[in-house]
């Protein structure tokens, strides 16, 4: 069985799907692994290591794709990568069906077998696979220093000979799990943080990090499948909203990380929450890619509001900390694929609920094309981009 590892080409994706130590254990196993040269390297996994974990170093998609049995990849592939592909090829990667459901039919006009990273269910069993939380651990944590950098105060509480320095006030919107990351890196920073959710079975794990809990009263349940919530009434979501401007508007620092399976993230945070903020305070949407949880934001963009807030609509987080996302999504592949290896080959069995939840086409015959209703009954995984507030 041969692996090929081509390299990312989609705007600002640093990471690589497998780096060279995951690698060095599927040769020890006897499996063959190409890697396309500079696939490794904006991820700071040169070329060298690579070659010294056993891979063959190729130069053309013909020579990385001509005799691959498996392809694993961060992002979904381009049209034209995936006509380099023989049928039967396996792909592996994080292809989010929720967010371009054209995509299964192309896996299967190619007569290919697609398995979406992002679809895994969220068991115990599928834990070390689990990629949605590898990567959106570290999109919360990212927010926070990108909060830290932009906020013109200090986040610890500072007693100099000049005076004393208050600690900055940080709300995180959202405790799954790169809300919770948020909140305890903004805790080691020595910030005073508030924590918000809709679902109140968090409230504990969030004053275990040492925040307190913002609580609302929207009249409803807010509890989902799977970890996540389900969208509210809309007049659960007003209520929602006007209570929050106060709370939005004491606080220096907004990280929002709210989302909901296969929908349009919810809007928490009005243009009258921002306009309550003082001036210089930041806003930080780690949900912009899927329109945002703030009014203001634009994805990829930071804009200043007409009382001087700054919106961060922040895209992608996990590539900006390439080498340790890379690393961790290389563990979660490398989980998956030994988990479908069976005596040297891949082999899928259908009735394993791990296998049937990733599994999008197999030989050519779709499988199942991810609803949100099949989620909610499998208890999978949201599609979300990797970094998205799970």
């Amino acid at each position: 069985m041969k692996i090929a590892v081509p390299k990312e080409r989609g705007p600002g994706e640093n990471r690589v799907a497998l780096i060279p130590e995951t690698i060095a254990k599927f040769v020890k196993a006897g499996i063959g692994v190409s890697v396309e040269r500079g696939a490794g390297e904006p991820s700071y996994y040169p070329d060298a290591a690579y070659e010294a974990a056993g891979a063959t170093l190729v130069s053309t998609p013909g020579e990385l794709y001509g005799d691959a049995d498996v392809v694993t990849r961060v992002a979904k592939p381009t049209d034209a990568e995936l006509d380099a592909l023989r049928p039967g090829t396996i792909v592996i990667g994080v292809l989010a069906p929720l967010g371009d459901a054209p995509s299964v039919e192309r896996y299967a006009q190619r007569r290919l077998t697609a398995l979406s990273m992002d679809t895994i269910p969220r068991t115990t069993k599928a834990q070390a696979m689990d990629v949605l939380s590898s990567q959106a651990n570290i999109a919360g944590y990212k927010a926070v220093l990108i909060a830290a950098e932009h906020l013109p105060k200090y986040f610890p509480m500072l007693t100099t000979a000049a005076g004393t320095v208050k600690p900055a006030q940080v709300l995180v919107l959202g405790a799954g799990v790169a809300g919770l990351q948020a909140i305890a890196t903004a805790r080691r920073l020595g910030a005073v943080v508030v924590g918000y959710d809709v679902r109140a079975a968090v409230k504990e794990q969030v004053q275990s990090l040492g925040a307190k809990f913002l609580e609302i009263d929207v009249g409803e349940s807010a509890e989902g499948t799977g970890g996540y919530a389900k969208e509210l009434s809309q007049e659960a979501i007003a209520k929602q909203r006007a209570a929050m401007v106060k709370a939005i508007g004491a606080a220096d620092a907004v990280i929002t990380t709210a989302a909901i399976p296969g929908r349009r993230a919810p809007l928490l945070v009005t243009a009258e929450a921002v306009a309550a903020m003082k001036p210089g305070s930041v806003v930080v949407d780690i949900a912009a890619e899927t329109g945002g949880n703030c009014e203001l934001t634009e994805a990829g963009k930071t804009i200043v509001s007409p009382n001087g807030v700054l919106v961060i609509g922040a895209v992608n987080l996990p590539a900006s900390v390439p080498t340790h996302a890379s690393q961790l999504y290389s563990k979660n592949v490398q989980t998956l694929l030994e988990y479908i290896i069976k005596d040297g080959q891949i082999a899928l069995d259908m009735d394993d609920e791990i296998v049937r939840g990733t599994t999008l086409v197999n030989n050519g015959e779709i499988v199942h094309k991810p609803t949100l209703d099949a989620l909610a009954v499998s208890g999978s995984a949201a599609v979300q981009t990797p970094g998205g507030g799970a």
